[in-house]
């Protein structure tokens, strides 16, 4: 017997509006937002599994789930091999280019220093500007790097640049709007295609696309 159309749901703030978009869509989410400790969840006809972002690529890539909701940031910053197929506009934000107020980061010769959490996202775009640079990865706050003189600039998700500001950093650039998508996994599509694409349509409607 085919097991149930599994779907892997980004933690934290996505999930709140990807709930939201459930209801709308008449599912019954009530072991979503009771969910104790149980790691898969019964929504309507589907099973949700809740995940860190970067393991909702892993899941849907290698088809332990069908449908993944993700943020573009993470798809931008993987190699994974799966489509995506909507974007749902929520979640909203964007990647840029920052540096400290009252410099000119692009001025000089010099190889530049840049902090990012999200290095393949900030070598293509210094590649596709022609510029060399050289990129440290950040797991904590990348807004440091600047103020300990490790980096001239960072590449970071911006929601309201009020963290730069505060920090005394400004949007140089911006680079890429960012925004929940929803990703389905290879030979899923195409083995449970009839159910897969009912989801979509429905999901569709709910976000009023």
């Amino acid at each position: 017997m085919m097991r149930r159309i599994r779907i892997a749901l980004t933690k934290g703030r996505l999930e709140k509006s990807s709930v939201e978009l459930f209801k709308k869509m008449g599912l019954d989410c009530t072991a979503l937002e009771n969910k104790g400790r149980k790691l898969i969840l019964p929504v309507g006809d589907y099973d949700v599994v809740l995940a860190k972002a970067a393991d909702v690529i892993t899941y849907i890539e290698r088809g332990a789930c069908d449908i993944g909701i993700v943020g573009k940031d993470t798809i931008a910053e993987s190699s994974g091999e799966f489509y995506e197929v909507l974007d749902l506009g929520i979640g909203k934000c964007r990647f840029a280019l920052a540096a400290p107020q009252g410099s000119d980061f692009f001025a000089g010769y010099n190889v530049k220093t840049v902090a990012t959490k999200y290095p393949a996202v900030a070598s293509g775009y210094f590649e596709a500007k022609g510029m060399d640079v050289q990129i440290i990865k950040i797991e904590g706050s990348v807004e440091l790097a600047p103020l300990l003189g490790l980096a001239d600039g960072i590449v970071d998700i911006v929601e309201t640049g009020s963290t730069l500001r505060e920090n005394g950093l400004q949007v140089v650039e911006e680079i890429m709007p960012i925004s929940a998508r929803v990703i389905v996994n290879v030979a899923s599509l195409k083995t449970r295609k009839a159910q897969i694409e009912d989801f979509l349509k429905r999901l569709e409607a709910a976000a009023g696309m």
